[in-house]
């Protein structure tokens, strides 16, 4: 399996963690051998309530003995994806009423991206450096690490870049501006919050100009930070919300939403403005729709806020120089890269996962599923700190 998996199977890096599972199951991931990991990265935050809960298991095997794919989005009413949908307008500003379901993120990303050149007849799209938000084409268009996209250029023409919370860039967002788009909390610059208003004040030159705000929430989304969305900490309402990752349960999907004045220009001139085969997929919309009501129902946002603590409690070493982040979106930052990579790969030898971010050398990420007890919290930041305690400096 394993030489088949190298030989097959297209990989994305040269040196993969190459663990074999077996299965998974609440906050455990278990390879072929049976060892249990614990699990603090949670698919890279895609897995909100932990591995195969089972209102989101339950909810797939009823929708299977009903219908799966039967027709590409949005001709026939299927009602997982049109429950899914009213429940996130339900959470949402009146605003944000209207969600077209994609199959990941980054497809979500370029929806929203053509969107906002649709309403506005404009070009031109400002992202900040350091940013991420996928790797399709478009996505790829505005992500800030030139390193990254220099080998698949050309993109995207008319994409400027500003400096995340450097409010003298604002003087840049103008009426040649058809959006800005922005993570609400940086992701792999390294759990980066917005401070001083930031956001009001993009939000305020983005209404100055009639540019539209889109706001990626695909890490910070879903009851992650503590509030279902990142954006409700910062009195800040984009016009375009996207999200995906912890919306699925564990399944692929990712969402754009907006108001229905704008997302209805998605349907003529041209028909067919965005067009997707498989998005809002019934199984995977009747696992998202689980998902969204088991967090909106239950204390587990509250929990985030709580289990934030104690893990800035009891993740504290010398060569930890800051915890960034918010709720379960927490980076801890060692002082040095070497020091992180070791931290890494020695946890997972020692039942841990944990996992890198993508610009910051230095970060830990540290994203456990929202359903993490705080035994299991305690558990691995005890492994974590032993780790540590083992490193020569």
């Amino acid at each position: 399996m394993t030489s088949d998996f190298y030989k097959y199977q297209a990989q994305t890096t040269p040196h993969p963690l190459g663990m074999k599972i077996s299965h998974a199951e609440g906050s455990y991931i278990y390879d072929s051998n049976q060892k249990a990991y614990l699990d603090f990265v949670a698919g890279v935050s895609a897995c909100s309530l932990g591995h195969r809960h089972p209102k989101v298991i339950d909810a797939i095997k009823d929708q299977l003995d009903k219908y799966l794919h039967v027709m590409v989005y949005g001709e026939y009413i299927q009602e997982p994806a049109v429950e899914l949908a009213k429940l996130l307008a339900a959470h949402l500003p009146k605003s944000l009423e209207k969600t077209y379901l994609t199959n990941s993120g980054a497809e979500a990303i370029d929806g929203a991206l053509k969107l906002a050149r649709r309403v506005t007849g404009r070009s031109e799209i400002i992202a900040t450096h350091h940013a991420y938000h996928g790797n399709t084409m478009g996505a790829l268009s505005v992500m800030g690490y030139e390193e990254r996209k220099q080998p698949f250029r050309p993109l995207i023409p008319d994409v400027k870049f500003i400096t995340f919370n450097n409010q003298d860039d604002l003087c840049h967002i103008t009426s040649k501006t058809a959006a800005v788009i922005l993570e609400t909390i940086q992701g792999g610059a390294g759990f980066i919050e917005p401070k001083d208003g930031y956001l009001e004040k993009v939000r305020k030159q983005c209404d100055a100009v009639g540019a539209l705000l889109i706001l990626d929430e695909i890490q910070p989304g879903i009851g992650r930070t503590g509030k279902l969305f990142g954006f409700e900490h910062y009195n800040c309402t984009p016009d375009i919300l996207v999200t995906g990752k912890g919306l699925g349960g564990g399944m692929p999907i990712g969402a754009f939403t907006s108001s229905s004045k704008y997302m209805d220009l998605l349907q003529d001139n041209p028909k067919l403005g965005h067009i997707t085969t498989f998005g809002g997929h019934p199984v995977i919309a009747a696992a998202a729709l689980a998902t969204l009501k088991e967090i909106t129902e239950s204390d587990l946002m509250s929990q985030a806020l709580e289990k934030e603590q104690l893990i800035r409690q009891h993740l504290k070493h010398p060569l930890i120089s800051e915890i960034r982040g918010r709720g379960l979106m927490l980076a801890a930052i060692t002082n040095s890269a070497d020091i992180t990579n070791d931290v890494i790969l020695r946890c997972q030898d020692e039942g841990l996962i944990l996992f890198w971010l993508l610009f910051e050398p230095c970060a830990i990420r540290i994203t456990p599923p929202l359903t993490i007890s705080n035994d299991e919290i305690i558990k691995g930041c005890m492994i974590i700190t032993r780790v540590l305690d083992s490193i020569s400096v």
